[in-house]
């Protein structure tokens, strides 16, 4: 009878997250006999999905071995889909980048012609970097919207026309067998942009942060949550959508939304594109905004400060109610003077209690976070146990039978 942590794929999760690196170790871990982890192991190593590589010095006799999970095995196709552009790529498991393209991608082409493109960028990436699409184990997209993450439908997006309740994932399969050789049926999963830049964010050099907040500002606002690990996102993929709070002060103020005063009508970067504009100072997008602003033009560095300031009044809020360690501003208007003016209001008007431990900083990892993001969604979702184990008996269906005795 199975217990836990005896199955390979609960084994294969201690090896990928760290808590078990030796055979020792993964008999200590889960109670199972030296013989019945040699066994699991043996159906890891056989799949390729572990290595056994040189350890630490040996005090005597063979040379101790390690394992640890192969990043190198397969590969995930990424893309970050923004409103006017698309960030795609080939990466390994572990989130390194082997093959990447930016380019101009209209999200309100509709949903059939953008994915169409899309997978013929990652036809041309596979190419690139000499990857056979049989390696593709799992293909993740960030769009600018909420996602339902049950079915990885768009639900009502704000500023991605025609692609409400689209059927995505089915969708880029279909796209990708056709115009990039995958085999039909590899899993495609969706998210909302700011879930995957914190998820990336975090998993990447805020591992130990149990609560943790990431702000998107571009052509919107919205905002990605971690909790224990685990992005929050709500009953519907709808939870982080800051940009749409009212402010009590704007009411003529109209947001792509189509309502009044929303925190994104005022202070995006969209919304300082449209202040400047009327200033005389040409501006199209948060882009151009940002452009102004690394050139250190008076107007938009006063109005960014003061965008800053009103996306802090949103956020002491969200600060008071969740009480995270790290609250983290990406996007175009990351590192300039929006981030003074949230830090201004946060620490003026929140109770010390909410900000003693916490840290307001940027993004590491910049234009990438997105890509890293959906990378470890794929990867948590194809090798937890048990989407490991279903895997594993699709290839041999006698294994999970093994595994119950």
């Amino acid at each position: 009878m199975a217990t836990p942590w005896s199955t390979a794929g609960h084994l294969l999760e201690l090896i990928r997250t760290g808590q078990a690196s030796t055979r020792g170790e993964l008999q200590r871990v889960t109670g199972l006999s030296r013989s019945t982890v040699g066994q699991r192991l043996d159906q890891l190593f056989a799949a390729g999905w572990v290595e056994a590589v040189p350890g630490g010095q040996s005090t005597g006799g063979r040379p101790s071995l390690h394992l640890r999970f192969d990043p190198a095995h397969a590969v995930v196709l990424a893309a970050d889909l923004d409103t006017a552009h698309a960030h795609a790529a080939v990466l390994d498991l572990s989130g390194r980048v082997l093959a990447e393209h930016t380019g101009e991608l209209l999200l309100d082409e509709g949903p059939e012609q953008v994915l169409d493109e899309l997978a013929r960028r990652f036809a041309g990436l596979l190419a690139a970097a000499g990857i056979a699409p049989a390696a593709v184990c799992g293909v993740g997209l960030s769009v600018p919207g909420p996602v339902d993450q049950s079915t990885g439908v768009v639900v009502r997006p704000p500023i991605m026309p025609g692609w409400d309740g689209y059927p995505v994932p089915g969708r880029m399969q279909e796209a990708l067998v056709r115009y990039a050789g995958l085999p039909a049926g590899v899993p495609v999963l969706v998210d909302n942009d700011a879930n995957l830049m914190a998820l990336g964010e975090q998993r990447d050099a805020w591992r130990d942060c149990s609560a943790f907040v990431l702000v998107k500002v571009s052509t919107g606002i919205g905002a990605g949550v971690v909790i224990d690990g685990r992005p929050f996102r709500g009953i519907d993929g709808g939870a982080g959508d800051l940009g749409h709070i009212r402010l009590h002060d704007a009411p003529d103020a109209r947001c792509m939304c189509g309502s009044y005063g929303c925190l994104a009508a005022v202070a995006s970067g969209r919304a300082l594109a449209g202040q400047l504009s009327a200033l005389g100072v040409a501006s199209a997008s948060a882009a151009d905004v940002r452009a102004h602003l690394d050139a250190g033009h008076p107007d938009a560095v006063r109005l960014a400060r003061e965008a800053g300031r009103r996306c802090g009044e949103v956020l002491v809020t969200v600060v008071t109610l969740l009480n995270p360690g790290v609250l983290m501003i990406a996007g175009d208007l990351a590192e300039t003077h929006f981030v003074t003016g949230v830090r201004e209001l946060l620490y003026q008007r929140a109770l010390p209690r909410a900000t003693r431990h916490l840290q307001v900083v940027t993004s590491r990892l910049g234009d990438r976070s997105a890509l890293a993001g959906a990378t470890a969604m794929v990867v948590e979702h194809l090798y937890a146990p048990d989407q490991a184990n279903a895997r594993l008996a699709a290839e041999d269906p006698n294994r999970l039978l093994e595994q119950a005795r």
